[in-house]
C-alpha cells in the first residue's frame, strides 16, 4: 500500500467548509466539530477570524486546519486542494458555503458585479467541488456535499437578480450531482437560509426583518448549522439531492 493510499484509509473524517471564518460558515464549523468531525476551515483573507474559529474547533477535541484560497479563483483552488489531499487524504465532506451579493436593481447591476457573484456563489461549486470529487470516490468511504444556497434562489428577490440566479443555479447544479454520485454512498443537499442574524445586520434592521417573517424573529447561524450537521449524519444517509429551507416559515 503506498503512504498515499494509507492516509487515505486511515484518515479521520474531515470537511472543506468554505467561507468558513465567521457567520454561517462559522457555526457550520464549530457545529461539525461537535458532530465528531475534523474541520478544514477555508477563508479568503480574514486569517485572524479563521483562527478563532479554529480554536473553538480545537476546544471540541477536533482538528482544524486552515486553507486559504479565493472560491473565485479557479486554477489557486485547485492548487490548494490538490496540495492538501496529497499531504492528508480525501475529504470526507464539503460545505459550500462561501458567497456575495451585490445587491441593485437590475437595470442598475454592473457587469463587474454580475460577474463577481456569480464567481463567487456559482463558479466556485465547479471550482472547489470538481478537484475533491474523484478523491472522494476512491476513498470508498462515501460522503457528504452541502451547498449553502438561499430563500432568494426558490423564490426570488427584489433587488437580487444575480444572486437569486447564482443560488437557484445551485440547487441545479446540486440535483444533478445527486443522481451522478448517489451510487457511490455520496450524498449531495442543499441548505437554503432565509433572514439570517449575523454580524452584517445592524439592529434597527434586524427590528424591521423580522416583521417580515411568520416566526417574528430572524434565525440564527446556529439553526442553519444544525441542519448542515443533520445532513451529515447517518441519520439522513438516504436524503440526496434535496433541498431544505430554514427561514420561519418564509414562502
Amino acid at each position: 500500500m503506498s503512504p498515499r493510499s494509507k492516509v487515505d484509509a486511515d484518515a479521520p473524517r474531515r470537511v472543506l467548509v468554505t467561507g468558513g471564518s465567521r457567520g454561517i460558515g462559522k457555526a457550520v464549523c464549530v457545529s461539525l466539530a461537535d458532530a465528531g468531525f475534523d474541520v478544514v476551515i477555508n477563508y479568503r483573507s480574514n486569517a485572524d477570524a479563521a483562527k478563532a474559529v479554529a480554536t473553538e474547533v480545537e476546544e471540541r477535541g477536533r482538528v482544524a486546519t486552515l486553507l486559504p484560497f479565493d472560491v473565485a479563483d479557479r486554477d489557486k483552488s485547485a492548487a490548494a486542494l490538490a496540495a492538501d489531499i496529497e499531504v492528508n487524504g480525501a475529504y470526507y465532506g464539503v460545505v459550500c458555503n462561501a458567497g456575495i451579493r451585490a445587491d441593485a436593481a437590475f437595470p442598475s447591476i454592473k457587469g463587474e458585479d454580475w460577474d463577481r457573484v456569480l464567481r463567487t456563489n456559482l463558479d466556485a461549486f465547479y471550482n472547489v467541488l470538481q478537484p475533491l470529487t474523484m478523491p472522494m470516490i476512491r476513498s470508498r468511504r462515501g460522503g457528504r456535499i452541502v451547498a449553502m444556497t438561499s430563500l432568494a434562489g426558490l423564490s426570488g428577490n427584489r433587488g437580487q437578480v444575480s444572486y437569486a440566479a447564482s443560488k437557484a443555479g445551485l440547487i441545479g447544479a446540486a440535483k444533478s450531482l445527486a443522481q451522478e454520485l448517489a451510487k457511490r454512498k455520496i450524498t449531495v443537499n442543499c441548505v437554503a437560509p432565509g433572514l439570517i442574524e449575523t454580524e452584517m445586520l445592524d439592529g434597527a434592521m434586524v427590528e424591521g426583518l423580522a416583521a417580515m417573517i411568520p416566526m417574528r424573529r430572524l434565525g440564527k447561524p446556529e439553526e442553519v448549522a444544525a441542519v448542515v450537521a443533520f445532513l451529515f449524519s447517518e441519520g439522513a444517509a438516504y436524503i440526496t439531492g434535496e433541498t431544505i429551507s430554514v427561514n420561519g416559515g418564509m414562502m
